[in-house]
């Protein structure tokens, strides 16, 4: 069985939080889980609670052995019966359950607060600070719609809008609805070692870089995807979807797309069958284009569009079921469409990546 990525303490964090009142689809769009996988941590832990329970009876309320207690997913400390104390609650949720007593029980605003050890005063105080549901709203739509988007490109997006709103006001409230994305930690980290003979960049067409990425049709039938990318723009020429690809295939795309933009100068691929083929070699001898290969298992040689499939798999490939080779087509040209001209890129600044297509002698852009 595949080892899980997250140890139990962590795990009980994520339990927590749902305990807290955190809805669960936050919960599970902040771990990057399935509610599958949440609701069967949940039945654990509470299984390993009960056993809990049962030790401390049979033991009458003695503390359990040190051993014993780091075992447990929980961190948090007990209290004088053994069991776990609950973490506060923030105000506005003890507003929200005061509000909850006094229309469930016809209690008094003063007593409900006793009950839940808060202040009445801090219950009547009103936010001085200007409506944000509006905002709030935006926000939460551009996650909808965009799931990978961090704070940062959100309020990229807002400035475009015409939204006055800063950086750290948009994280703020980007925290409070719950919309963290969990940032997936390598688990090996290697220093690549650049070859000393490559130079970054200098204009659009100077360097390009090609690959593959795998995905599959609804009905399983496996498709293989060429994408290619300026190293400069971060503009992406073609992303083309085919049941199988080989040397003329490749050859035919780029002829397809070149004459209308233009030939690159050199393109960066790795070793793989369709790229050392006799086809590419005829058809880049032909038109003066180099190819740059990476060295035998080191991706980090091509790391740009190793970071574009990334951005490519998390924001198209996982977001859409393709029913027919013609629908993932269609549906991958309007990802690129909205990626070269829409999509604000934080390796050039924020700026989409057609904005520093075909400005020739301009300086390497800002990283």
């Amino acid at each position: 069985m595949k080892a899980s990525k997250f140890t139990d303490a962590q795990k009980a964090f994520i339990i927590r939080q749902g305990d807290d009142g955190i809805p669960v689809a936050g919960i599970c769009r902040m771990a990057g889980i399935s509610q599958a996988t949440y609701f069967n941590w949940k039945k654990k832990v509470c299984r390993a609670d009960a056993i809990g329970d049962e030790a401390i009876a049979r033991a009458g309320g003695r503390e359990l052995p040190a051993e014993t207690d780091r075992c447990r997913p929980h961190s948090r400390s007990r209290d004088a019966t053994g069991r776990h104390q609950t973490k506060a609650l923030r105000p506005d949720r003890k507003r929200k359950l005061v509000g909850e007593m006094c229309y469930d029980w016809s209690v008094s605003i003063r007593r409900a607060c006793r009950l839940l050890t808060f202040d009445p005063k801090s219950f009547r105080y009103t936010s001085r600070r200007h409506d944000q549901a509006a905002l709030e709203q935006r926000i939460r739509e551009i996650c909808e719609t965009r799931v990978r988007y961090g704070y940062r490109r959100i309020h990229v997006v807002l400035q475009r809008e015409g939204w006055e709103v800063n950086v750290k006001k948009v994280r703020r409230i980007y925290n409070e609805l719950g919309l963290q994305l969990r940032n997936k930690t390598p688990k090996r980290r290697v220093k690549a070692k650049l070859r000393d003979d490559r130079k970054a960049a200098t204009g659009s067409h100077d360097v390009w870089a090609m690959d593959f990425v795998h995905d599959q049709l609804a009905s399983g039938q496996k498709i293989r995807v060429l994408t290619v990318i300026d190293t400069y723009s971060r503009y992406s020429p073609v992303i083309d979807p085919r049941f199988s690809y080989r040397g003329e295939d490749v050859v035919a795309t780029l002829e397809r797309v070149c004459p209308s933009i233009g030939y690159p100068k050199t393109i960066r691929v790795d070793q793989g069958s369709e790229f050392i083929s006799r086809d590419l070699d005829l058809w880049a001898y032909a038109n003066n284009v180099t190819l740059d290969f990476s060295r035998p298992g080191k991706p980090t040689d091509n790391a740009f569009i190793e970071s574009f499939n990334g951005g490519f798999r998390a924001e198209c490939l996982n977001q859409h079921w393709f029913m027919s080779l013609a629908d993932a087509r269609e549906k991958l040209e309007a990802w690129r469409g909205e990626y070269n001209t829409v999509r604000p890129h934080s390796a050039i600044g924020n700026k989409p990546p057609i904005t520093l297509m075909n400005h020739l002698g301009e300086t390497s852009p800002p990283r």
